[in-house]
């Protein structure tokens, strides 16, 4: 079985054919990865929010092999009970093997793992390209501990470099994403 890179590597002269592009350079490619964890009512209702962001931090050390950085509250809002300078979220941006471990690991594992899944949504491609994706409860990635203590979701954002929504709907389908009938 192929694994995501050779898989691209494989299909950039017939993905070339069909969306009309002479040159392989301007083919539509992986430019990186960016997973963010928004953390809000855990930290806020929490009377020990470093242990909570700990845990999290963990889970996604174990599901994208990459330390995330902390994001922090741009300003104080108090119906929110965030102070400025509070860390509401984590976020790591991927490249290179471990953005291609974590693609590969989500389209064959993780997403035939979702309950009551029947495909990615084609509006989930933005205008410029990029596969925005939402995940409800991140204990589909086999790394991550089934505990239900503290089970949160996830974000990610591939982000496609030299492309359209077309052309990274076709980019995506040839790399065999599952999409919606």
């Amino acid at each position: 079985m192929l694994n995501l890179k050779e898989k691209i590597i494989q299909e950039a002269k017939p993905l070339g054919l069909k969306l009309g592009v002479g040159n392989v350079l301007a083919l539509p490619r992986f430019k990186a990865v960016v997973v963010n964890v928004g953390l809000g009512r855990a930290v806020t209702s929490n009377a020990k929010p470093e242990e909570v962001i700990k845990k999290v931090s963990d889970e996604i050390i174990a599901i994208t092999g990459q330390k995330p950085t902390a994001t922090a509250a741009k300003k104080a809002i108090a119906s929110f009970k965030t102070r400025q300078g509070m860390t509401i979220g984590l976020k790591t941006t991927l490249r290179g093997r471990r953005m291609y471990d974590f693609l590969e690991r989500f389209v064959r594992v993780a997403l035939p793992r979702t309950r009551d899944f029947r495909g990615l949504k084609i509006s989930s491609v933005d205008a410029n390209g990029n596969l925005n994706v939402g995940i409800k409860d991140h204990t589909i990635f086999p790394e991550a501990a089934a505990d239900a203590a503290h089970s949160f979701s996830l974000e990610f954002t591939a982000v496609v470099a030299g492309s359209n929504q077309k052309n990274s709907i076709e980019f995506f389908k040839a790399l065999g994403f599952p999409f919606e009938k």
